[in-house]
């Protein structure tokens, strides 16, 4: 689309690529017999919900807010779990929800009399093993609060325990998912014959140009075939709103130091793409090139910028790109692949302008889904 009239940050989600998402998910779920759902710590805007509801039929919470999304804004019940649920909110996570997973059996044992009869019961179960090698995302690191190992399990479950949940993967291929069964059954299926489904978490990033689907549809039908009773179950995030769309930016100021020079943009990497800093990663930015640090500081003549923030963070910059053109104030800078994660991590620390939310509709019209102001701001400070 041409972005030249729009004047302020905004994302956009495109809806012929979500539906393209959805299509494929859709297709590996039936074909393998399988369920896959929506985990909404990856993606959360609910007024897309009813092109969702086309495609798939629950989604999964680790909150009470995602739980009430997703029974009052998607209209299902949540397959819910959470690190640790209090006393305050369990019984109202419970009504919003058809599963509910326990990280640890002294959660179970505090709360489970509490759910049994209303959703069907779950335990979080650590393999040992993940192939994530950002520590910050593995949740199966060593010292991990994250589930239960199998040494620490009864040899046999309480009668209320219905299924186990493990998750073990980031944006990860079938290959991995087929290593990590290996230890999955090595450790966990003495249990299964006492189990009625199977949660595989999520990080199976389907969706991605590379990926094998064929091998992932014949991974899961030979998990069919050994453990037929068991239900499987897959809720991948980022792979919904993988590729569907860009956050759109501006260049406000250019400023040099010492050889580098920053492009300094109307959005911030701390505020509103925290994965960046975090992971750490370097975005897509459209019609540049990432460059190694190192090759920054050369003679002003090239057209190599840093991207930095609007927030007062010392380190609200990334990397270093290298434009085809002399970049101006005013121009317009596209970040790619901007919907996952980024719409429901950001935040507004220093009171920065949160942006925009649209969605680019399939007969080319842009729909400003939500604009944000000084009194979301406010509110938050109450």
């Amino acid at each position: 689309m041409d972005y030249s009239n729009i004047t302020k940050p905004i994302y956009i989600i495109e809806e012929q690529r979500l539906r393209r998402n959805l299509e494929l998910i859709a297709s590996v779920a039936k074909r393998a017999d399988v369920e896959i759902i929506l985990a909404f710590k990856a993606f959360a805007l609910w007024k897309t919900f009813p092109i969702f509801r086309e495609y798939i039929n629950s989604t999964t919470a680790s909150s009470l807010s995602e739980a009430r999304l997703a029974l009052e804004e998607f209209g299902a019940k949540a397959h819910t779990y959470s690190p640790a649920y209090t006393d305050g909110e369990i019984d109202e996570i419970v009504s919003c929800s058809s599963h509910l997973t326990f990280n640890s059996l002294s959660q179970y044992e505090r709360f489970h009399e509490r759910v049994v009869g209303k959703a069907s019961i779950g335990l979080r179960v650590n393999p040992e093993y993940s192939e994530v090698e950002t520590l910050l995302y593995n949740p199966c690191a060593p010292g991990t609060r994250f589930g239960v190992s199998a040494n620490k399990l009864p040899s046999t479950l309480p009668a209320d325990i219905e299924g186990f949940h493990c998750h073990c993967h980031c944006e990860s291929g079938p290959d991995v998912l087929e290593r990590t069964l290996v230890h999955i059954e090595e450790k966990f299926s003495r249990w299964f014959p006492q189990l009625k489904w199977l949660n595989l978490g999520g990080g199976h990033l389907m969706t991605r140009k590379d990926y094998d689907t064929e091998h992932l549809i014949n991974i899961l039908k030979g998990l069919h075939e050994r453990y037929p009773w068991l239900k499987i179950i897959l809720e991948p995030g980022s792979a919904f709103a993988w590729q569907t769309g860009p956050l759109v930016a501006h260049v406000v100021d250019i400023v040099e130091d010492k050889g580098v020079r920053t492009a300094i943009l109307d959005v911030s990497f701390t505020c509103h793409m925290p994965d960046c800093l975090e992971m750490p990663y370097y975005p897509a930015v459209r019609n540049a090139e990432h460059i190694d640090e190192s090759n920054h500081i050369s003679h002003l003549s090239s057209f190599i910028y840093r991207l930095g923030g609007n927030s007062c963070l010392s380190g609200d910059f990334m990397g270093s790109w290298e434009f085809d053109h002399e970049l101006q104030v005013g121009e317009t800078i596209i970040f790619e692949d901007m919907i996952h994660y980024t719409t429901v991590k950001t935040n507004t620390f220093n009171g920065i302008s949160h942006p925009a939310i649209g969605m680019l509709h399939q007969d080319g019209k842009l729909e400003i889904l939500r604009e944000f102001d000084y009194e979301d701001y406010r509110n938050r400070m109450d």
